[in-house]
């Protein structure tokens, strides 16, 4: 029973869980949580005493500040995830529930919140080729670059020539029937890429996902449910956690 009244007591108020995930970061005095939650001293004082009633902080008598208890501590770390996996979902809700998760690892579906600090990129119809200008351009400025495409565009053989010849270490993974467009069509920027010394090539049947992870950011965008390749949305990550989602996902 006590367990439902602690889930109650944290999910039914922003104010209470925003306040265990502060703490979990250091402890506070009574003025710092007013500043970092813009409010009067009785208001964030009912929060306090519920959360003491519940045995989830405590005043430290001789510092004078607020600190969670040790099970304050177990519940917040274990809250955290859920918390920023809830944000993460309330971004962009159409983008998960429109979208194939199939080509995502169980595991790193596990680990959405990790993305939390991402954003997603909207692009309307006729500004999707500018978007993409863009992206290239912030492909550029990395110095590692893994990638996976299941679509083509049309700049993309002379852009990972360009980078083989500025020996850019490249890693990147088509799907079959790419790789025959490419082997067809640019057969130069083919050979040139294949022949530059810090690049790789590999083939596959088929993917679900099209993605790139640099040293800089990552960024991955999904087919829709109905098996069309949606070119309009990516959720783009410049933040450590991010990258390193995506370094798994490769």
């Amino acid at each position: 029973m006590k367990s439902k009244c602690l889930l109650s007591l944290l999910t039914f108020s922003e104010k209470r869980r925003d306040l265990l995930l502060f703490l979990l970061e250091q402890p506070s005095t009574l003025t710092n949580i007013r500043k970092k939650f813009d409010v009067s001293s009785p208001e964030i004082a009912l929060r306090i005493r519920e959360m003491e009633s519940a045995n989830l902080m405590y005043k430290d008598p001789s510092t004078k500040m607020y600190t969670l208890t040790t099970t304050g501590k177990i519940i917040a770390k274990s809250f955290r995830p859920f918390v920023d996996m809830v944000d993460l979902i309330e971004k962009n809700e159409d983008f998960w529930n429109d979208h194939d998760l199939s080509g995502i690892p169980d595991q790193l579906l596990d680990r959405l919140a990790d993305l939390k600090d991402c954003d997603f990129y909207i692009d309307k119809l006729e500004n999707v080729y500018t978007s993409h200008k863009s992206f290239l351009e912030t492909i550029e400025q990395s110095h590692t670059i893994k990638g996976v495409s299941p679509v083509f565009f049309s700049t993309y053989p002379q852009f990972f020539k360009h980078l083989a010849e500025k020996d850019v270490p490249t890693s990147l993974i088509l799907t079959d029937s790419i790789y025959e467009v490419v082997k067809t069509d640019y057969a130069e920027d083919l050979k040139t890429y294949n022949d530059g010394e810090f690049t790789d090539l590999y083939l596959i049947d088929s993917a679900k996902v099209a993605f790139v992870v640099t040293d800089v950011f990552f960024s991955m965008s999904l087919f829709f449910k109905s098996g069309n390749y949606d070119p309009r949305t990516d959720l783009i990550c410049f933040d450590k956690k991010g990258i390193q989602w995506g370094n798994d996902l490769s």
